[in-house]
């Protein structure tokens, strides 16, 4: 995963210097130990000068040392809240992608649906005046169901728009036949050979096409991207197992066991610690880069939305 790797790569340096496991044979000063430990906000007191037997230590290299039981405890504290912050900052860009991309195409697509129902109105207003908006009801029902649809409402596409043009063609044939008075049996009755009698031609079944594709399209794609955001939130929060603490003090904090503050860790073996402790997260990496691949190819699909521009302005 991306950012999994954004965090290998926080994490793991390019240096070529490994970690010696070997001994030293007198004791050496701490002050570079001092200097560094203080520089993380712990107090130096307590903290040996000189470096002192290490038969105490639990985790690090036991030998001579420059670290008490005390020091060794926090810096083992220290690496679990390092990983943990590490990692909520590079899953941080991931997330707020999400977010904005997600708002982003929420609003466009919204704005877009709007300004083809305003250019509808506007244009049937000045084509049939007074008729049209005595009945825009039609068209103002049809929009609020295309727009609970696609913000995630219960709503069957095709059998909305078959509604559509039914309600419609009703209300036209009372229109044109307004001498006479229709019974509701004998409207549904017409409603019913709408396939057959095509009063509208081609239309409707070419609107059908093209709004099922955009709409499917824009809202598959926008719940996915929510749903890209609850995933990254989760995978963001690691449960840091003992093991994974013990194996990142080895290589983060060790060193300055060792008098050595400075000392990088080796590219594969930081790399080594790091799967160890996202092994789980690991396992998401095949399936999410399917995710994203899926993603990518519904944002070009949402392209298809642009009709909605030109059919309701037609």
């Amino acid at each position: 995963m991306y950012a999994m790797w954004r965090l290998q790569v926080a994490l793991c340096t390019l240096s070529v210097l490994s970690l010696s496991s070997g001994g030293e044979s007198k004791a050496r000063s701490c002050s570079d130990v001092r200097q560094a430990y203080n520089a993380k906000g712990f107090s130096l007191v307590n903290v040996p000068h000189q470096e002192i037997s290490g038969e105490h230590l639990r985790v690090c290299p036991q030998g001579y040392t420059c670290c008490t039981s005390e020091m060794e405890d926090k810096l083992n504290q220290q690496s679990k809240l390092d990983f943990e912050n590490l990692l909520e900052e590079s899953s941080y860009n991931m997330r707020t992608t999400f977010v904005s991309q997600h708002k982003k195409f929420d609003e466009f697509f919204l704005e877009l649906l709007d300004n083809s129902e305003k250019s509808l109105n506007s244009m049937f207003t000045r084509t049939y005046g007074k008729l049209y908006m005595q009945n825009s009801e039609v068209f103002q029902d049809l929009f609020t169901e295309l727009k609970r649809y696609y913000t995630g409402g219960n709503v069957n596409l095709e059998e909305m728009l078959n509604d559509f043009w039914a309600r419609l063609l009703e209300r036209m044939f009372q229109l044109l036949n307004s001498q006479y008075h229709f019974t509701d049996d004998y409207l549904e009755c017409i409603s019913k050979y709408t396939d057959q009698l095509k009063p509208f031609g081609d239309v409707p079944k070419k609107l059908k096409a093209q709004v099922t594709r955009a709409f499917i399209a824009a809202r598959t794609f926008v719940q996915g991207l929510m749903v890209g955001r609850e995933v990254a939130n989760k995978v963001a929060k690691v449960n840091v197992v003992p093991a994974c603490v013990r194996a990142l003090t080895k290589m983060l904090y060790c060193p300055y066991c060792r008098g050595m503050p400075g000392l990088k860790p080796c590219h594969n073996y930081c790399h080594n610690v790091m799967r160890g402790c996202l092994a789980n997260q690991a396992d998401l990496d095949a399936e999410w880069n399917l995710f994203i691949g899926k993603e990518k190819k519904d944002y070009d699909s949402n392209r298809a939305s642009l009709h909605l521009v030109f059919i309701f302005s037609l």
